[in-house]
């Protein structure tokens, strides 16, 4: 105990750099308003679907190479690409009249997800190793970032819908660029891990097939990756078309800000509560799963609006809960010069999912109303709840000393590639 106190201090002081930085790029003022500014220039369902699968098709692209050079260059350096990509995004959003100019925001946007994602995950993760030893504290230590992003999109929600009320949508995307660039000076305040660097620099081919073996894992690792895959594609749509529940009932635009800022408290309360969850107990999954399924079946039989938000934040809940359980399982499985590339490559095949999703939920909304679009949400609901339950079972065991320093044996990669 005497020695633990000492390592988790030394944890908390270095993480905290991280902390700020992702509580600055976390503070962004037009995601609450942003479905009422593209009805404003000309978006409808079917259009916001078109957006959304461009930028799927986009970011896959964007993953490979981010995970590639978080591996091989610096992670931290591919946080800081990450805020610039934000605050591109905001000034194209703010400055678009039309769909064409808006989905140049989209892209951007687009390099922001791509270079956050995975690369966040593994930062955090190999920091827990040299600092612990082992991956005990990875669930809360990602919880506490997850909490960090969380409590500044909450209150930017609320601070983006009182201004948008009183000046126009417009005006928050400007208003949240100098968070992005602030942002960047917390990243470089930030002690960068090494554990990636340890093994030597090995051929880029090397290091391809390297990433390959490990997000295959021989077959071991596919539920994991597929429950990874729907737990985000399906967070994903809510957070892309849940707005349009609110549209179709007409809310009031007063109500998006507290709705926006509920639906990204989930973010910061499921980090918080996946580190005492209980999730390595199938029985505690379980019940998770059913109350998941509830709250899908709820957007997609009509309800009230009040019905509609508290559904929408119930799932949304319980699928961070289910992402970050398997986000340490996916983690504990592979070694650190290629975690960042795997955790990229998730993201991918995220993007790469969500996006024939998202046109398929723009044109069923479109064609037969957002509340039979949740059927599609309820289906991806089902896969995931299945796969929590069945194939992410007990505790993986830690790999003693520093077991990310070096790969497993059927990870090693061959250095004589060329």
């Amino acid at each position: 105990m005497l020695m633990r106190k000492p390592v988790q201090a030394s944890l908390r002081a270095r993480m905290r750099p991280l902390h700020v930085a992702v509580a600055l790029q976390g503070f962004m003022l037009w995601p609450p308003i942003e479905k009422l500014f593209l009805s404003e220039i000309g978006f409808d369902a079917a259009a916001v679907g078109i957006m959304a699968a461009a930028y799927a098709a986009f970011v896959p692209l964007v993953e490979v190479c981010s995970g590639l050079l978080a591996d091989r260059w610096s992670r931290r350096g591919v946080l800081v690409v990450s805020s610039a990509a934000l605050a591109l995004t905001c000034l194209i959003g703010g400055l678009s009249t039309n769909v064409a100019t808006y989905l140049l925001s989209a892209l951007a946007l687009g390099v922001y997800f791509a270079m956050y994602s995975g690369t966040m995950e593994a930062i955090v993760y190999d920091t827990v190793l040299e600092e612990t030893g082992g991956s005990g504290s990875f669930e809360q230590r990602i919880g506490r970032i997850r909490l960090a992003e969380s409590a500044t999109l909450v209150a930017s929600s609320l601070l983006g819908g009182w201004l948008a009320s009183l000046t126009g949508t417009r005006l928050t995307y400007f208003l949240t660029i100098p968070f992005a660039l602030l942002s960047i000076v917390a990243y470089l305040r930030f002690d960068e891990p090494t554990l990636h660097q340890t093994s030597g620099r090995v051929p880029l081919r090397a290091q391809l097939v390297t990433t390959g073996r490990a997000l295959s894992g021989g077959g071991r690792l596919l539920p994991i990756v597929a429950l990874s895959v729907l737990t985000a594609v399906t967070m994903q749509s809510l957070f892309e078309f849940g707005p349009l529940w609110l549209v179709a009932l007409a809310v009031p635009a007063f109500v998006f800000g507290p709705y926006w800022a509920g639906l990204m408290s989930t973010l910061g309360l499921g980090g918080l509560l996946a580190g005492r969850f209980g999730a390595d107990r199938r029985g505690t999954r379980a019940a998770a799963a059913i109350v998941m399924l509830v709250a899908a079946l709820t957007l997609a039989t009509g309800a009230g609006a009040a019905a509609a938000i508290a559904a929408q934040i119930a799932l949304t809940l319980l699928l961070m809960v289910a992402s970050i359980h398997v986000a340490r399982v996916l983690h504990d499985s592979v070694p650190s010069n290629v975690r960042a590339g795997v955790a990229s490559g998730v993201g991918a095949m995220t993007w790469l999912t969500f996006l024939p999703v998202a046109l398929a939920i723009g044109f069923v909304s479109s064609r037969f109303g957002i509340q039979s679009a949740g059927l599609l949400i309820t289906a991806g609901t089902v896969a995931a709840g299945l796969l929590w339950v069945t194939a992410t079972g007990g505790r993986p065991a830690e790999a003693a000393g520093d077991p990310s320093t070096e790969a497993p044996r059927e990870y090693e990669p061959a250095t004589s590639a060329a």
